[in-house]
């Protein structure tokens, strides 16, 4: 119990003191995690929105797909995504093999799925009449789509918490894609997974409470935004 009574104290040490390569890890997840994010979401939430408000051919296999891919194993993702940016893959031109970029490519396919099946289940959720109701009112397309999404808002922020979630706690695809390249592609998890194989329990302790940290932040600002709107 002495090392992890100490591996705690000296993980409250380095973060007190701003350790550069703790925070390097904690800025390099940081920015990737936001910017898959930011395009899963993107992309996601109209997909999501089209395969639970819209009838069409085909909707059930493609409802089954989207759900199946939920379960998609990021070392999977990280293996495909690195075959396609490797310099024998059809984007190695693109350079973005062991970069920040193609760590956010990776995620943005894992948080996706996530993202179009949760906001689907929502939009499938909503009041049935509610369509109806705005249209008798004289809504265009444009605000029957924004009103349709404000009603099922709660559904759309659980889809972006699960998601990131998934994306700031995977390790395959950092790991593959990414490099673990020290001050440049190293995360949070990947960083863990490192530190606590050469014997450094305190920087994976470190690491491990930015993490609950960040979960906490995200968390608290959810329920903030529920009270107030």
């Amino acid at each position: 119990m002495d090392f992890i009574t100490g591996g705690f104290i000296k993980a409250f040490e380095l973060l007190l003191l701003g350790d550069r390569e703790t925070y390097s890890a904690v800025y390099a997840t940081l920015l990737v995690s936001t910017g898959s994010m930011f395009a899963s979401l993107t992309l996601g939430i109209p997909l999501g929105f089209v395969l639970g408000y819209y009838p069409f051919k085909g909707k059930q296999q493609v409802r089954i797909l989207v759900d199946t891919l939920l379960a998609l194993p990021t070392v999977f993702v990280g293996l495909m995504v690195y075959a396609f940016l490797s310099r024998q893959g059809p984007l190695g031109e693109w350079g973005l093999l062991f970069t920040l970029k193609g760590i956010a490519i990776g995620q943005t396919i894992l948080a996706l799925p996530i993202v179009v099946s949760l906001t689907a289940t929502a939009v499938e959720a909503m009041d049935r009449h509610l369509r109806i109701t705005l249209i008798s009112l004289g809504a265009n397309r444009r605000q029957l789509l924004f009103s349709s999404l404000w009603e099922v808002r709660y559904g759309i922020v659980a889809a972006a918490l699960t998601a990131y979630g998934r994306v700031m706690t995977e390790v395959g695809i950092s790991m593959m894609v990414g490099g673990n390249i020290k001050w440049h592609t190293r995360t949070i998890t990947t960083a863990i997974a490192l530190e606590t194989n050469k014997g450094l329990f305190a920087t994976g302790i470190a690491l491990g409470l930015v993490l609950i940290a960040i979960a906490l932040i995200v968390n608290i600002s959810t329920s903030f935004l529920k009270r107030r709107y």
